[in-house]
């Protein structure tokens, strides 16, 4: 009997003995946790004035934050199937050929209304090629009106198109002849950025009619058709669409699908390449004077 009451003396020492220990461990790891609570904590103020007094640590730390966020929410919208989160690029628009219709002036914006409507395109695009056109017109010494046409009869303001021959984007510019005109635009796969093509274009029409001597000899140097008893009917093309234009910029109402008779009422050589640098009619409006380069 003494020696089971030993015993039971015993294991209850050793039980209080191991509650004391359990209840000393959980204080302490308390204390730390709280230390280190308070060390984190006193790490992060003295970080945050640190650099409150350095703007090039506070931006990077701003930097740092906002690309772990950034990255953190691409994780969740990936995991949820959001594929466009991943790939987001707030910055290309600064890509996209476009402009907008009500910073055209009113002839810009009356062509382009009537190219839109004509060839089914967006306004956006068309008006930003309208004042690239207007900006090399004065810079060629070319009536803007004569580009757009050249453009509207080779590609009907399609970017992409090509040739069976190899021409190429919307003024469709033979690339593998003038791949030296692109070098300026970053390489010849410029040919396919719609500004890039219209400047090299009206560099080759501009060389094309110097070579020629007149506009509907350049036009038949720039179709290919220099050394040829017949270009096939593309000058006249051209100088229809650009006569129509010219009505449009204007002020006129043309219609936007003219019959078959309208495309051979302007004669070939009725309107030059670049306008005379003579005051315009007085029914023309001063803005219609734009088209004439250098007024």
């Amino acid at each position: 009997m003494r020696a089971l009451a030993t015993l039971r003396r015993a294991q209850q020492a050793v039980a209080r003995s191991l509650a004391v220990f359990v209840k000393d461990v959980g204080h302490g790891l308390l204390e730390v946790g709280h230390n280190t609570l308070a060390v984190v904590g006193l790490a992060v103020v003295a970080v945050a004035v640190f650099t409150a007094g350095r703007a090039d640590l506070r931006e990077q730390a701003e930097a740092l934050a906002y690309e772990w966020l950034q990255t953190r929410h691409e994780e969740r919208a990936q995991a949820n199937g959001d594929v466009l989160v991943a790939v987001a690029e707030p910055e290309a628009i600064a890509r996209a050929t476009a402009a907008d219709p009500a910073a055209l002036t009113n002839q810009q914006a009356a062509v382009t209304r009537w190219i839109a409507r004509r060839y089914k395109v967006a306004q956006e695009p068309i008006g930003a090629l309208v004042q690239e056109a207007w900006a090399m017109g004065q810079r060629a010494g070319l009536d803007p009106t004569l580009i757009l046409a050249v453009m509207a009869v080779e590609s009907s303001f399609n970017p992409f198109a090509q040739s069976p021959v190899g021409a190429q984007g919307l003024m469709q510019v033979m690339t593998r002849v003038h791949d030296d005109k692109y070098e300026a635009f970053g390489g010849v796969h410029a040919a396919f950025d719609p500004v890039s093509n219209l400047r090299v274009g009206v560099k080759v029409l501009q060389e094309c009619i110097a070579r020629a001597g007149s506009l509907e000899g350049g036009l038949r140097f720039y179709v290919g058709a220099g050394n040829m008893a017949d270009d096939g009917g593309y000058a006249a093309k051209v100088m229809a669409e650009h006569f129509r234009l010219r009505q449009v910029a204007g002020g006129r109402a043309v219609p936007f699908n003219p019959p078959p008779s309208l495309s051979t009422q302007a004669p070939v050589q009725s309107i030059p390449a670049a306008a005379p640098r003579t005051p315009a009619p007085a029914a023309v409006s001063d803005e219609v004077a734009l088209l004439t380069p250098g007024l």
